[in-house]
């Protein structure tokens, strides 16, 4: 079990939940929450709220407007300013949304101190929209005391009951206990009827009852960003260059590249020339359980834009065949993009509905199929709640059921593109047993001619990134 130390808590970008900007900001995102993700509204929409802020400059937006190039020394100061800004304000809305259910908990339970309450029952009852219910000063100053713990708080004032609020606070927290597992979850920004979920995976994935609280805890913190290299870059040399252009990023003791906060890599030379590629560790680890060599056949079916195709590819050395495939053709057109820019030549991209078994490209059918097929399934996307945090609330059981449709429908269409002695790999992002282990053994039961060769769960608690999961399947001689 890995630290933790790598998490964005550690950053160096403090988010202040008085901020009054947040009631506004927050006001804005209800009016959009549910129809895109949080990361990619934000993106859109901090930084006219970091510009309205104090540090604002009204002689910025004269520049800008009259395309005035002499620009005033304190331009720069103050671009950074409001970058931190932004940040900051991000950070914030991460928080609100991680903790939103727990705060109208928190109301619900202040406005009704004479009531015991179920809180599994409650929690059935709930439901998204119930957030417009709760005012935002209120939510906000829940938000506080459970980022911040019980300290003064400047804006308490604003508040009439926010004393009374405080102790109340303090009077839950006590009940935070793996004793007390619905008020244990709410705490720690899931949802009291997962636990059998949570149970499910801690049985299949051997877990004793301190990892699987390790596990929940983790789902209140943010990974880093990692990094893959490639074109052979030197782990030291590319780590040294990011940081030289502001990225802060460091090694760890794998001596593989992570990211927290400074400049975007993206905007790095690194990243421009294809020696630096963004991927989770977890991801990059399902890439690796493709042990694809030189000259072999490979598909990835469910490619999307790339990122495990270039790691696929990476180990390949630009012989045999790399075949990627996707429903969606803008996601191959940047899968396309990516392939150039790190000048990798063996990829064939083209788009499969999975709705029925692949045509074999002639060279893949003259060997009578692939040597490895990776089908990265489309999933509940569970795994990637902690940067996501918004998505949990979206996350429901009913989808998950056509989720594991499309998910054995996949399995079946693309196995017979598998030859014999060859393998079948089979990715999520997900923790689900339902849509892993419980569909390894599906597949299995359907196809007799396949065994199980391996199937674990990557990322945390193992180590700090998203979690995934990875089987690997051989189709037997006959």
């Amino acid at each position: 079990m890995q630290s933790s130390s790598h998490s964005a808590s550690s950053n160096n970008r403090v988010a202040d939940y008085e901020d009054s900007r947040l009631i506004p900001l927050w006001r804005s995102w209800l009016e959009v929450a549910g129809s895109m993700p949080l990361d990619k509204w934000l993106k859109n929409s901090v930084r006219q709220f970091a510009h309205s802020g104090p540090t604002s400059m009204p002689e910025y937006d004269e520049i800008k407007k009259h395309n005035k190039f002499k620009a005033p020394k304190s331009l720069a100061a103050h671009a950074q300013s409001e970058a931190v800004d932004s940040a900051a304000l991000s950070l914030a809305m991460f928080s609100a949304l991680r903790f939103q259910q727990l705060a109208i908990a928190l109301e619900f339970a202040y406005r009704n101190q004479n009531i015991e309450i179920d809180w599994l029952q409650w929690d059935l009852n709930w439901q998204h929209r119930d957030i417009q219910s709760i005012a935002p000063i209120s939510f906000w100053y829940w938000i506080q005391l459970r980022m911040n713990g019980d300290q003064p708080k400047k804006n308490q004032a604003q508040l009439r009951d926010a004393e009374d609020r405080r102790q109340f606070f303090n009077q839950f927290v006590a009940q935070v206990t793996p004793d007390n597992m619905s008020v244990y979850l709410l705490w720690y920004g899931l949802r009291p009827q997962w636990i059998d979920l949570l149970n499910a995976r801690k049985l299949a994935s051997q877990w004793d009852d301190k990892m699987l609280q390790y596990f929940i805890q983790q789902q209140v913190t943010t990974p880093p960003l990692w990094l893959r290299l490639q074109k052979n870059g030197d782990a030291e040399q590319v780590c040294d260059a990011l940081l030289h252009q502001g990225v802060k990023v460091a090694l760890d003791e794998h001596n593989r590249l992570f990211a927290q906060g400074g400049a975007g890599v993206h905007s790095t030379a690194e990243y421009k020339t294809g020696t630096v590629e963004i991927q989770d560790i977890a991801s990059q680890q399902i890439a690796l359980t493709v042990a694809a060599k030189p000259g072999q056949k490979v598909w990835d079916a469910c490619a999307g834009a790339g990122g495990k195709t270039l790691a696929i590819a990476g180990k390949m050395n630009n012989k045999g065949a790399l075949v990627a495939t996707d429903l969606h053709e803008y996601k191959l057109d940047e899968l396309k993009r990516r392939v150039k820019r790190a000048d990798i030549f063996n990829v064939r991209a083209f788009s499969w509905n999975g709705l029925e078994p692949l045509r074999l490209p002639k060279e893949i059918a003259q060997q009578r199929g692939f040597d490895w097929v990776l089908i990265d399934a489309p999933c509940s996307s569970a795994g990637t709640w902690r940067r996501n945090p918004d998505a949990r609330w979206r996350f429901d059981a009913r989808d998950t059921q056509e989720l594991i449709q499309l998910q054995q429908l996949l399995l079946g269409n693309a196995a017979p593109a598998v030859r014999e002695e060859g393998r079948l790999v089979y990715a999520t992002c997900s923790w689900q047993v339902s849509e892993n282990e419980q569909q390894v053994e599906w597949f299995l039961q359907q196809n007799p001619q396949f065994s199980l060769q391996s199937q674990r769960i990557l990322g945390v608690p193992e180590f700090d990134s998203d979690t995934m999961f990875v089987a690997v399947l051989i189709r037997d001689k006959q």
